[in-house]
């Protein structure tokens, strides 16, 4: 059973000994607050919803996994507000490690039932964390802070994320929470996206571009918008994922107020992408939706993506139509092959290429791009610019940590296929799939000019995805006996 569903607060009170710890911690509080001032009152008032929520947690763990996906959009930008007085960047490692000792919390006496967590991808997230624990020994490496603060978003999250969501989101219903989840996010970040392009950035994030910020979020006078995100290119990777999703959803659906939710999430995602300026994003939508028609097994259909999409392709590469227009522009420089920034990165790229010829597990983890100028200033590699995922992935781990780290990402993404295009059988549940593949997939292609899957919340959106792709078979068994029994566990809301 679980201990913490035994009693209500009330009952408890009924003990003495409850009743007079809650009478000398009342008195300590009035103490505190007292000789500290306004801002103890502040944070002992929150003292107790933090407390709430953490026994909710304990009570039902998946709280915690949505509250991370929910974490992941406000974790990073929030800084901007506070300043460095909190570790807000910790917020989802303890969250994780929360829910973990939740689960064994909550089988206690009869012990955790492990199984659902057996899988081959769950094997790979193993691997390679162990892989980045190595890497602590790396010869090249001269700081372990830099190891710790850069291997979270690397591993461990992929880690923690995978394992967790294949033991706690078991339920349909929890597929389609995390998509709502998503999709009203995504909502909301281009909102506050349009207000900074519309009105103006706030006092506070125009302090944040005044102190630097400005060299990459102001080009030739317009602002790349970056909404509450951290920058604009997580701000345009995370809407164009978004706009995928939503898409898809929206185009195969057969509930009306689904169609309509997906459908407003996709078109924030494409105006959110627009705004941030954000070249790489573009690469998202086009991959994902071209992956997306190879899923659908429909030749026609594939045959009408290849028009569109080398339609795409000429009106960018080949024409000057709307160049006027700043955002089109800034689009179009990203298929343009004598670009100055396109070729710094591949005269960067030449550069690392000799120095880790005689490297092969790479320079250390954090001690590459210009992250790693906090830590190891003077480091070699901390001053040469990395730019891509799959490029800050080679200089850290070197050819073996790369080629390790593409097998994965490689095996999750056929494996992924297979389930969609052979095993799965409930159209519903496979339209959803499709649309977290296809994202995947753009995502995958976006890592070549942004290291944009490491960083919230476009990483925790995608190590949850993988997880719900591996879950597939589990939630397709669910849905399909629920059909035959005239249910449909996809409902969240009673009036669906």
């Amino acid at each position: 059973m679980n201990p913490f569903k035994k009693e209500t607060g009330s009952i408890k009170l009924s003990n003495p000994i409850a009743f007079l710890l809650m009478v000398l911690g009342s008195l300590l509080v009035g103490k505190v607050m007292a000789s500290k001032g306004i801002s103890m009152i502040a944070i002992l008032a929150v003292l107790p919803f933090i407390a709430i929520f953490i026994n909710r947690i304990f009570a039902v763990p998946k709280i915690a996994l949505f509250a991370i996906q929910i974490a992941g959009y406000f974790v990073v930008g929030i800084y901007r507000y506070t300043g460095p007085v909190a570790p807000f960047g910790l917020a989802a490692d303890g969250l994780f490690l929360l829910t973990l000792l939740a689960i064994i919390f909550q089988s206690f006496y009869e012990g955790v039932n492990w199984k659902p967590l057996m899988r081959d991808i769950t094997l790979l997230a193993a691997i390679w964390m162990g892989w980045i624990f190595m890497e602590v020994a790396n010869p090249e490496a001269s700081s372990f802070e830099a190891w710790f603060y850069s291997m979270r978003g690397i591993a461990l999250y992929f880690f923690f994320a995978i394992p967790l969501v294949l033991m706690l989101f078991r339920e349909p219903k929890d597929l389609e929470f995390f998509l709502y989840i998503w999709g009203s996010l995504t909502i909301l970040v281009t909102m506050k996206g349009a207000m900074q392009l519309i009105l103006g950035v706030d006092p506070f994030e125009q302090a944040w571009l005044d102190r630097g910020a400005h060299e990459t979020h102001v080009l030739f006078g317009k602002l790349r918008v970056f909404s509450f995100l951290s920058d604009a290119g997580q701000f345009g990777a995370s809407q164009a994922q978004a706009l995928v999703v939503g898409g898809v959803i929206a185009y195969e659906t057969k509930n009306l107020k689904k169609r309509i939710f997906f459908a407003i999430m996709a078109i924030a995602g494409m105006y959110g992408m627009i705004i941030s300026g954000t070249r790489g994003a573009i690469a998202i939508p086009a991959i994902g939706f071209f992956y997306y028609l190879i899923l659908t097994k429909n030749i026609r259909l594939v045959a009408v993506g290849m028009f569109f999409g080398i339609s795409l392709y000429v009106f960018f590469a080949h024409t000057s139509i709307a160049q006027s227009n700043y955002q089109v522009a800034r689009m179009r420089s990203a298929f343009d092959s004598n670009d100055p920034s396109f070729q710094e990165r591949l005269k960067n790229q030449k550069i690392l290429k000799t120095y880790l010829a005689s490297r092969p597990i790479g320079g250390g983890i954090g001690h590459a791009g210009t992250r790693a100028q906090k830590y190891v200033p003077n480091g070699f590699l901390a001053n040469v610019a990395t730019d891509s995922w799959y490029v800050l992935i080679w200089a850290e781990n070197g050819a073996i940590g790369l080629t390790l780290h593409f097998f994965i990402l490689f095996f999750i993404a056929s494996k992924g296929t297979y389930y969609i295009m052979v095993r799965n059988r409930h159209e519903e549940l496979n339209t959803r799939m499709k649309a977290l593949m296809a994202s995947i997939m753009g995502i995958y292609m976006a890592n070549y000019g942004n290291a944009v899957m490491g960083q919230f919340p476009t990483s925790i959106n995608t190590y949850y995805a993988m997880a719900f792709l591996f879950l597939s078979p589990h939630l397709d068994k669910v849905l399909l006996e629920a059909q035959e029994k005239g249910k449909d566990l996809l409902k969240v809301f009673p009036d669906e």
